[in-house]
């Protein structure tokens, strides 16, 4: 009779850890049983220092089922404890006194689900069991963020801008997806590192991450380069090659500068997209391919479209979901965050210790505009680093080498109306940017939310 106890007490660990808190014996014993019952493992207290002291003691507990009042504290008192100590504990909270308003209090404090005495056994048994979802999700939530932030870190993607922080949303919510993406942005500010990102946060993780500069190689070598090209298919193929889209199967490809793709190419690359095959160079058997492609330009590729350079079918294929990646003068902020970082990285890179920079030294960095965005300011920091030399830092950040000077405007004596000013560089700023609003808000050097509101201020309209 010994042989069926062991399989039981094994299943039995598995269950989750209860504790009941009631003052009450008779009820703390009878609903201990009704859970034990159940299969679950129940510890009991009662009061809310000896509460306290079981999750202590044992930090498998899931969830808390408390009486509201115990003694001269309250059940509301433990969940805020709880709440404050354990953030996705699960909590359900009970009463004799049930009311309307209790149930707001508990239900606003956090508790998961909340009765009202007497309850049926049905009753409770619900209750936990959404207690324990809610755990389960909170939890999730937790390893979800903690795997985020730890892949934010991989791949150097720094930012606490609002412009970045809606950045790492829209990576997060596409990463686990295969949808085209095409981000664009102005050289140097990361769209390999945000390609990376979506790369590493997503199922493809474990396979291959091809990166290729479609402006890098020639174009004679381009079609082999990335389809693959059969022995014999051009002069000097003495054997078979796998182009870059074989390499990445069951990864991510990124194509990165995809405006300098030749039109010839764009033909099969758009093929590719829409049939999930390739033919290599010199051969007319098509390979089946699992491919995520990311692509990513520095030009406006609606212009290109627009003057014949790129194919428009091709750019509706890839645009599926567009990533805007700010430049660093749209998200001053977070200068000093990526100062640290970069001093760390080549610190530790060079295992050199190099010295604080002065207050006029950072107060000049964050005054400049950085036409090469964070490429610059990275590399700078590495020079210094280096050297160890503010002046060498500092050389070319004069604002005429950079920026305008706000002195360079002068105010006429009589004065000006400002937003008849205003509104005519809006329209200036659209008209030149062929209605194009993100191009018109970064010739004006404003955030795209700040510019569409003055827009809308004085009920002006544009193009995309």
């Amino acid at each position: 009779m010994s042989m069926p106890q062991p399989p039981h007490q094994t299943l039995s660990l598995q269950q989750p850890q209860l504790l009941v808190v009631e003052d009450d014996h008779s009820q703390r014993q009878l609903v201990t049983e009704l859970l034990q019952a159940e299969g679950y493992r129940v510890c009991n207290a009662d009061s809310v220092p000896a509460a306290i002291l079981q999750l202590q003691q044992q930090p498998d507990i899931a969830l808390v089922f408390s009486d509201w009042k115990l003694g001269s504290l309250s059940g509301l008192e433990l969940l805020d404890y709880c709440k404050a100590h354990y953030p996705t504990l699960g909590f359900v909270i009970a009463t004799a006194y049930g009311s309307v308003s209790h149930a707001v209090e508990a239900i606003q404090a956090g508790a998961d689900d909340y009765l009202a005495k007497p309850f049926k056994r049905q009753e409770l048994l619900l209750a936990v069991r959404k207690g324990l979802r809610a755990r389960s999700l909170r939890k999730q939530n937790q390893q979800l963020s903690a795997a985020l932030s730890e892949q934010q870190q991989l791949v150097d993607i720094i930012g606490h801008a609002p412009c970045m922080q809606q950045l790492f949303q829209r990576i997060q919510r596409i990463s686990g997806t295969d949808v085209t993406v095409l981000i664009s942005g102005e050289s140097g500010t990361g769209k390999e590192l945000a390609a990376r990102a979506l790369h590493q946060l997503s199922p493809r993780r474990q396979g291959p991450f091809i990166a290729l500069n479609c402006g890098a190689i020639p174009e004679s070598l381009a079609e082999a380069e990335l389809f693959g090209a059969e022995k014999g298919a051009f002069t000097g193929a003495h054997a078979a090659k796998a182009g870059k889209f074989e390499a990445a199967e069951g990864g991510t490809l990124f194509l990165d500068e995809i405006a300098e793709l030749p039109l010839s190419l764009q033909a099969k690359l758009l093929r590719l997209l829409q049939q999930g095959t390739v033919t290599r160079l010199g051969s007319h058997h098509e390979i089946k391919l699992n491919v995520r492609i990311i692509a990513a330009s520095h030009q406006d590729l609606a212009v290109a479209v627009r003057d014949g350079r790129f194919r428009e079918d091709l750019f509706y294929r890839l645009n599926v979901v567009p990533l805007h990646m700010p430049a660093l003068r749209e998200r001053s902020e977070d200068i000093p965050r990526l100062l640290e970082h970069f001093l760390q990285q080549h610190q530790q890179r060079y295992q050199q210790q190099a010295p604080a920079l002065s207050k006029q030294t950072l107060k000049q960095l964050l005054g400049y505009r950085w036409p090469g965005n964070v490429r610059e300011l990275a590399n700078r920091i590495e020079r210094y680093v280096l050297l160890q030399d503010e002046q060498e830092l500092l050389a070319g950040l004069q604002p005429e080498a950079g920026q305008t000077p706000v002195s360079g405007f002068i105010l006429p004596p009589e004065g000006l109306a400002f937003e008849t000013l205003e509104k005519s560089c809006l329209q200036q700023a659209l008209q030149r940017c062929d209605g194009n609003k993100a191009q018109a808000a970064r010739l004006l050097q404003l955030p795209y939310k700040a510019f569409l509101y003055r827009l809308e201020k004085f009920g002006l309209t544009g193009g995309a």
